[in-house]
C-alpha cells in the first residue's frame, strides 16, 4: 500500500466510520419505508461494493473504482426502493430519500482526498443511474421517470451533495490563498528588512537616526515659525517622553510627563495642535510666553510631540501654524520609521547579547570549571618530592581562575542593560562597583542625572561605551583608582572614566581594538569620543552627547565612593 503524503492525507477510520454510520442508517429506513427485510439485501450489496474503498483507499484503481460501484449500486437502490414503498402506502418516489443519504459517503471521501474532479463524476454518474433506473421501473401502469415525487427527492439530495463538495474545494482554496499570503516568520522578516536596508540607502543622508531626523525638522520649522526654544520629544517606557533634539540658548527642562495638566499632555492625547500661553518647561523664568505644540501623528498612531516657544504673546496664530503642521506631517512618517528601525536593531542587539552570554556560559565557562577541579585533584596526589610539578599546577590553576573571572565579567557585561525605571546612571554605577571589586580598584562615583530619559536606543549605547572605557581601565591600565562620572540632561549626556594608571600609551593592542569599538558607538549615536592623559598618570576616556547645558536650577546629585 502506498504510504500517504499531507495532500492524501489517512483517512481509512473516518471512511470506515462514516461507511458503518450511514449503512445501518440507511438500512433502518429501507426496512421502515419498505417493511421488507428482502429489501436489505441492497444494503449488503452497498457495503460489498464499498469494502475496497476501505481496504485499499490509496489505490489508484481500487479506491475510485469501488466509489463508482457504490453510487451505481445507490442508484439501483433507491429506484428499486422507491417502487416498493408504493406497497405501503408512501408515495411520490419519496421512498428513494430512505437510500440516498449514503450519497454523502464517496462524495465525502473524495473531498477529503481533495479529488474534486472524481466527485462531480460520482454525482454525474449517479444522477444518470437514477434516470436510467427510473426509466426500466415500472409502477402502476407509468415509469417512474415520469413521477415528479421521485425525480424531486433524487434532484434534492443530488443537489445537496454537489453543494457540500463545491463548499470543500472553495475551503481548501481559501485555505491555501491564506497559506500562500502568509509567510514564514522569518522569511516576512527578511523580505521587510531587505527592503528597509533599499529604502534607507535611497533617504537624504541615508539616516534612520532619531536625532538627526528631529534636528533637521526644528530647523525647518524655525524658518517658518519664531522659535527661542524648541524640542521633539517621543514616547518612552513608563507613560514619559524623551527629549530627542532641542533647540535654544538655555538647556530646557521640558514637561516630560503625559499625565499632567499641561498642554503637552492635551496634544498628545486629542492628536491636535495645541497653543497656550504657558510654557511647557519645568525651568522657565516667567514673563511673557507663547507656546505651540504640535502632535507628530503617523496613520493613526501618535510617535511624537514638537514643542516650539517665543518669549511674546500670539506667536502663532492659525496661519503659522498651519505652515508647521504642513512640515510637520511628512516628518512624522519619517520619525516614525527611524524609531521602528532604532527598536528592531536594539532587539537584535539584545537578543545578540543573550545569545553569546548563554553560549560563553554553557560551553567555555563549564569547561574550565571541569579543568580547575582536575587541577584540584592532581594538587591533592602529587607526591610531596615533586615540588616543581605542583607550582607548575599551582600556576595553571592561578591563570584558570583569572580566565574564568573574565568570563564570569564578560557575561556580566553581556547581560547588563539599562532598566526602563533605573535609568542610565544606575546601570554604569552597578557595572562600575561590580567591576572595579574584581580587580582591586577603589571605585569614585559622581552622578548626576535628570528625571526625563534619553532614548533607549541612545542609553543602551552610552552604557556599552562605559562599561568597555571601565573594562580597558582594569584589564590594562594597571590602576588603583577608578572615577566615573555619569551626567545626564536629555538631550544632553556625558559619561566619563578616569583611572591613574600607566596610561594609553602602553596599554596592549587589544585595549586599542576596545577604543575603535567605543569610537564607533559614539558615531552612531552622533556622539564623541574623548581621550585624554590624565594628570599626574592615567587616562580620561569621554563620550559626549550634544552641547554642554546651561542650567537654570541645580538639580539633586548624588555622590558615592567605595572599593
Amino acid at each position: 500500500m502506498p504510504a500517504s503524503t499531507p495532500s492524501q492525507p489517512q483517512t481509512q477510520p473516518l471512511a470506515a466510520a462514516a461507511r458503518a454510520v450511514l449503512l445501518t442508517l440507511v438500512a433502518v429506513l429501507t426496512l421502515f419505508a419498505t417493511r421488507d427485510v428482502a429489501q436489505l439485501w441492497w444494503i449488503a450489496l452497498l457495503g460489498v461494493a464499498g469494502l475496497p474503498a476501505v481496504l485499499a483507499p490509496q489505490h489508484r484503481l481500487l479506491g475510485p473504482l469501488s466509489r463508482f460501484a457504490e453510487v451505481v449500486v445507490l442508484g439501483l437502490a433507491a429506484s428499486q426502493v422507491a417502487a416498493d414503498t408504493h406497497l405501503t402506502g408512501v408515495t411520490g418516489g419519496l421512498g428513494a430519500s430512505a437510500v440516498l443519504p449514503y450519497l454523502a459517503v464517496p462524495v465525502t471521501v473524495t473531498a477529503l482526498r481533495r479529488r474534486f474532479t472524481e466527485g462531480a463524476a460520482l454525482l454525474a454518474v449517479a444522477a444518470a443511474t437514477l434516470l436510467v433506473a427510473a426509466a426500466l421501473t415500472e409502477v402502476h401502469g407509468a415509469r417512474q421517470v415520469t413521477e415528479p415525487g421521485y425525480l424531486a427527492v433524487c434532484a434534492q439530495w443530488l443537489i445537496l451533495a454537489a453543494l457540500g463538495l463545491y463548499t470543500a474545494r472553495t475551503l481548501q482554496r481559501v485555505m491555501r490563498v491564506r497559506g500562500e499570503g502568509k509567510p514564514q516568520p522569518y522569511a516576512e522578516a527578511t523580505r521587510l528588512l531587505t527592503q528597509l536596508r533599499t529604502v534607507a540607502r535611497q533617504l537624504p543622508g541615508a539616516t534612520l537616526d532619531p536625532g538627526g531626523i528631529s534636528e533637521h525638522l526644528l530647523e525647518e520649522l524655525r524658518v517658518v515659525a519664531k522659535t527661542d526654544r524648541g524640542a521633539v520629544l517621543s514616547a518612552s517606557g513608563g507613560g514619559r517622553l524623551v527629549v530627542l533634539a532641542q533647540v535654544g540658548v538655555d538647556r530646557v527642562d521640558w514637561e516630560t510627563t503625559l499625565d499632567a495638566d499641561s498642554a503637552i499632555a492635551d496634544a498628545w492625547a486629542s492628536q491636535q495642535a495645541q497653543t497656550s500661553a504657558r510654557s511647557q518647561s519645568r525651568s522657565h523664568r516667567g514673563g511673557e510666553v507663547s507656546a505651540l505644540i504640535v502632535p507628530l501623528v503617523a496613520g493613526v498612531r501618535t510617535v511624537g510631540l514638537v514643542v516650539l516657544e517665543a518669549d511674546a504673546g500670539h506667536a502663532y496664530p492659525p496661519p503659522v501654524v498651519a505652515r508647521v503642521t504642513a512640515l510637520t506631517g511628512p516628518a512624522a512618517l519619517r520619525l516614525e520609521a527611524a524609531l521602528l528601525f532604532d527598536e528592531v536593531r536594539s532587539l537584535a542587539t539584545n537578543e545578540e547579547r543573550q545569545r553569546l552570554a548563554r553560549e560563553i556560559h554553557d560551553g567555555v565557562a563549564q569547561e574550565l570549571v571541569m579543568v580547575g577541579y582536575g587541577i584540584d585533584n592532581a594538587l591533592a596526589t602529587v607526591h610531596d618530592d615533586a615540588e616543581e610539578t605542583a607550582d607548575s599546577l599551582r600556576t595553571l590553576r592561578q591563570e584558570v581562575t583569572r580566565v574564568i573571572t573574565e568570563l564570569r565579567l564578560s557575561l556580566f557585561e553581556l547581560r547588563s542593560e539599562v532598566d526602563r525605571h533605573g535609568g542610565l546612571a544606575a546601570a554604569i554605577a552597578e557595572y562600575a562597583r561590580t567591576v572595579g571589586a574584581s580587580g582591586g580598584l577603589r571605585v569614585h562615583l559622581s552622578l548626576d542625572e535628570s528625571t526625563a530619559r534619553l532614548p533607549a536606543a541612545t542609553e543602551a549605547e552610552l552604557l556599552r561605551i562605559a562599561q568597555e572605557a571601565v573594562t580597558n581601565a582594569r584589564k590594562h591600565a594597571g590602576a588603583s583608582n577608578l572615577w566615573v562620572t555619569c551626567e545626564v540632561d536629555p538631550p544632553y549626556a556625558q559619561i566619563e572614566v578616569s583611572d591613574d594608571g600607566h596610561g594609553i600609551g602602553d596599554q596592549r593592542p587589544d585595549g586599542h581594538y576596545g577604543l575603535a569599538i567605543m569610537a564607533e558607538r559614539a558615531e552612531r549615536i552622533r556622539g564623541r569620543l574623548e581621550i585624554r592623559p590624565r594628570q599626574p598618570s592615567g587616562t580620561t576616556v569621554a563620550v559626549v552627547l550634544g552641547s554642554s547645558p546651561r542650567r537654570d536650577k541645580v538639580r539633586g546629585s548624588t555622590a558615592a565612593e567605595g572599593e
